[in-house]
């Protein structure tokens, strides 16, 4: 069985006025001073952020335990230091952030400007594991196409600077300002992957190998892939889908490139539309189709994703689990949804954060 880790990034906000809140220092102090929290929490680009990682996790239901732990844990460190934590991917109230202290936060700064200023957006990233740098490869040219799904799915930023932007997750359009972020071409070997990313930090453009944004990635510091496009999600239960699913995604390429079965052959430029068509709509318009590129309703869409994966979540217990989490989100909408229809019961974008701390939670 494959184990699967989550990092998700965490919106700080005043609790009353649900502004953000420059407070990722105190609430890290606080956690250093909790032996169990010690590995776990990190500072981010933004001192409005918080991240925390889980350990790696063979059970989903373990995982989500452990990512309902660490979000008390992080409230719970939060309310001490004065302020809330919110699963938002991006701040509905307009706010001016502040580069995190640090000389990799401050060559970010000076190399990328106002880019650098705007990138107040909050992902969740999923820690798949692999056998070997090939089977990495071979896994990162094969989940190219599917992954438009996981941020549909996951899409819960729609406000920006005090605006609706029409989008579901605007967080995906601000992160693809970096130079090196979205999806990649066939690498086909790992040398050839490897390559690449030297070639790319050579360049100077961006400082290191941890600034490759591939939206699927290989770890640098673990034997995983890293799957990237998701919006930081509003409940904990949409968080551990999107594990699920990268899990499965992860163990079908795996399989598919042992049998010999070739990648999909979708330019860069398909899979950029693709990824705008999902954050402009997540589960509310049509999406494009992973395998024809063809527009179709998301309810396809989503079940093409669940037929794909569907031996490889049968056989980790997680089949079923899966398709009733898609299910309820295509009938109730997941994060984006949410907020709008609180914006629209409560007229107040205020309200919408300090609701969105409790779903939080939820």
């Amino acid at each position: 069985m494959r184990t699967v880790g989550v990092e998700e990034e965490l919106l700080l906000v005043d609790p009353e006025t649900g502004e953000p809140q420059a407070l990722s220092a105190a609430v890290l102090a606080r956690a250093a001073q909790d032996d169990a929290d010690q590995d776990v929490f990190e500072k981010e680009l933004h001192n409005q952020m918080l991240e925390f990682a889980t350990h790696p996790q063979s059970g989903m239901e373990d995982l989500r335990a452990e990512i309902v732990r660490c979000r008390k844990e992080a409230a719970r460190h939060a309310e001490q230091s004065g302020c809330a934590v919110a699963a938002l991917a991006t701040s509905p109230l307009p706010v001016s952030p502040s580069v995190a202290a640090g000389r990799r936060y401050h060559w970010m700064a000076e190399q990328y400007g106002i880019a650098t200023q705007e990138q107040l957006v909050l992902g969740c990233h999923v820690h798949v594991s692999v056998e070997s740098d090939d089977e990495a490869v071979a896994v990162v040219d094969r989940i190219q196409p599917w992954l438009s799904v996981l941020s549909a799915l996951s899409a819960n930023s729609p406000f920006w600077q005090g605006k609706d932007t029409l989008y579901s997750s605007y967080r995906s359009r601000v992160w693809q300002r970096w130079p090196s972020a979205g999806p990649t071409e066939p690498f086909r070997s790992a040398e050839r992957y490897h390559r690449r990313v030297a070639d790319m930090v050579a360049t100077g453009v961006i400082l290191d190998e941890g600034m490759i944004y591939f939206d699927a990635r290989l770890s640098r510091r673990y034997p995983t892939v890293e799957i990237r496009v998701s919006d930081v999600c509003l409940h904990a239960d949409t968080a551990v889908l999107m594990a699920t699913l990268a899990r499965g995604l992860v163990e079908t390429a795996a399989r598919d490139w042992r049998a010999g079965v070739e990648p999909v052959g979708h330019s860069v430029s398909l899979l950029r539309l693709a990824s705008w068509r999902a954050a402009r709509s997540g589960l509310s318009e049509e999406l494009l189709h992973p395998v024809t590129m063809r527009r179709m309703p998301p309810e396809t869409v989503v079940r093409a994703l669940l037929c794909h994966v569907e031996d490889a979540l049968a056989d980790s217990g997680d089949l079923e689990r899966a398709r009733e989490t898609c299910a309820a989100l295509l009938h109730g909408g997941g994060g984006a949804r949410v907020q709008r229809e609180l914006m629209e019961r409560t007229g107040s974008l205020r309200d919408v954060v300090t609701e969105c701390v409790r779903h939080t939670q939820s």
